[in-house]
């Protein structure tokens, strides 16, 4: 299914995102203290972070909640000092490789910046909006379970809502 949008035609929003709508901006001392979803305090700061990049970089909440769910799946939103067998070199919120193509150590330790650094990887994914949250992050994090994401996408739905005071891609509708 194509979708015609200011005279281009581009794939269609995946299911999951068919109801996206202009990303929410998050006070940072407004973060609630939770738990939402099972997450609480610094895993809450640290979604706002990465809520307000994709804001900053003028994305919607599809690219909101693909972000916390995909932070959710490498760090349990938390900002890891270290890897696992498969990276022992990742870092960060998104585990982000030490390769060059997420910046320095500091970059990828920064909630902000890590986050920004992720969102416009996956503006490079062709056609991410059409595809399955899971398969955007998964090819935009290159890591070995296309599938990995998939289990946090309901959280990530539900701490974005709760961090904009309101719910998103149409959860609780």
């Amino acid at each position: 299914m194509l979708a015609v949008r200011q005279g281009t035609a581009e794939p269609a929003p995946s299911a999951e995102c068919a109801a996206a709508e202009p990303a929410v901006r998050v006070d940072p001392a407004a973060v609630p203290e939770g738990p939402v979803a099972g997450y609480a305090g610094e895993q809450l700061a640290n979604a706002a972070a990465i809520v307000n990049a994709a804001a900053d970089l003028g994305l919607d909440t599809c690219a909101q909640v693909v972000g916390v769910m995909t932070a959710m799946g490498e760090s349990s939103l938390r900002v890891l000092d270290h890897g696992d067998a498969a990276g022992p070199d990742s870092r960060g919120l998104f585990q982000q490789r030490d390769n060059g193509a997420w910046g320095s150590y500091a970059d990828r330790m920064d909630p902000t910046t890590s986050a920004t650094n992720f969102f416009r990887a996956l503006q490079e994914v062709p056609g991410w909006r059409a595809l399955p949250p899971t398969i955007a992050a998964h090819r935009t994090q290159r890591n070995a379970d296309p599938y990995h994401y998939q289990r946090w996408w309901d959280d990530a739905v539900e701490v974005v809502g709760a961090l904009a005071g309101r719910p998103v891609l149409g959860a609780g509708s």
